[in-house]
């Protein structure tokens, strides 16, 4: 073996020595549900164009990298708002959000990765106690809840969107009133439901009444009818069809004993 070879299989062994010494410097694995943005030391920072997605990547030794977890999560957020009629209300809200995956970048370049106490936290909080400030304790308790959920939902989705982030849903989990309002409140309601069930009992009885008149006139129209089509003629003629079955009945003993004012005969038997 020269010299030369030696040379080339010390240097191979140092070059594959440092390969291995530094191996989990210049590569790393994105998971699934996962992005990274890589911070360039030596080429300007934050590469703005460059999202890692899943899977395994290489990089400079120098270089830093931030993985971001891009899956939606949920938080739970309890505050104390003022109503339109000044009242306090303690709220307890929940909220799904998540980064977007293709702005990691620029979220992590303007905002970083404390993304949700900085800026989610925050504008939810915001938004809430603008939203609730619009409508009065009761209207919680009623169907204007979804309304409310939605305005708030409207609002923040809104802030957030322009700082790269998006919010799946906001519901409102609980509202807790003081004890005086909340009695007052369900008295209201009661009193409210049991006039709509009256109103709808009362409007049943309505129905049933026209439903009745219908019936009436019908029965009323076709008893005309048959009245105006049954003429001295035709009642004359039936009753010859039923004297002359009467007649021809085996168990019957038929005299004839005169006529009858409309001219048909009178049929007396016994069994």
């Amino acid at each position: 073996m020269n010299q030369r070879s030696t040379v080339v299989i010390i240097v191979s062994f140092i070059a594959f020595l440092a390969l291995i010494l530094t191996w989990n410097s210049i590569t790393f694995t994105i998971n699934s549900g996962e992005r990274a943005v890589i911070f360039r030391k030596f080429q300007g920072g934050i590469a703005l164009d460059k999202v890692y997605n899943q899977g395994f990547h290489i990089k400079w030794p120098w270089d830093d990298i931030f993985v971001y977890d891009v899956k939606k999560k949920e938080a739970v957020s309890s505050m104390d708002v003022l109503s339109k009629n000044g009242l306090t209300i303690s709220a307890e809200l929940s909220y799904r959000y998540y980064p977007s995956a293709e702005k990691i970048a620029y979220l992590h370049n303007e905002i970083g990765i404390n993304y949700h106490d900085k800026i989610i936290m925050p504008e939810i909080r915001s938004a809430t106690r603008e939203v609730i400030g619009k409508y009065l304790p009761e209207e919680l308790y009623s169907t204007k809840r979804e309304d409310i959920q939605d305005e708030i939902f409207q609002r923040a989705n809104k802030a957030l969107s322009d700082n790269y982030l998006k919010l799946d849903a906001v519901l409102i989990r609980e509202v807790t009133l003081p004890l005086k309002l909340k009695a007052a409140i369900e008295r209201k309601l009661e009193q409210e439901q049991s006039s709509l069930e009256y109103e709808f009992k009362l409007q049943q009885a309505k129905k049933e009444a026209e439903r009745q008149r219908i019936e009436a006139e019908g029965k009323s129209n076709a008893n005309d009818i048959i009245n105006q089509s049954l003429t001295d003629k035709i009642l004359r003629e039936k009753g010859i069809e039923a004297t002359l079955k009467l007649a021809e009945s085996p168990n019957a003993k038929v005299v004839v004993i005169g006529s009858a004012k409309d001219g048909l005969p009178i049929i007396l038997g016994n069994q």
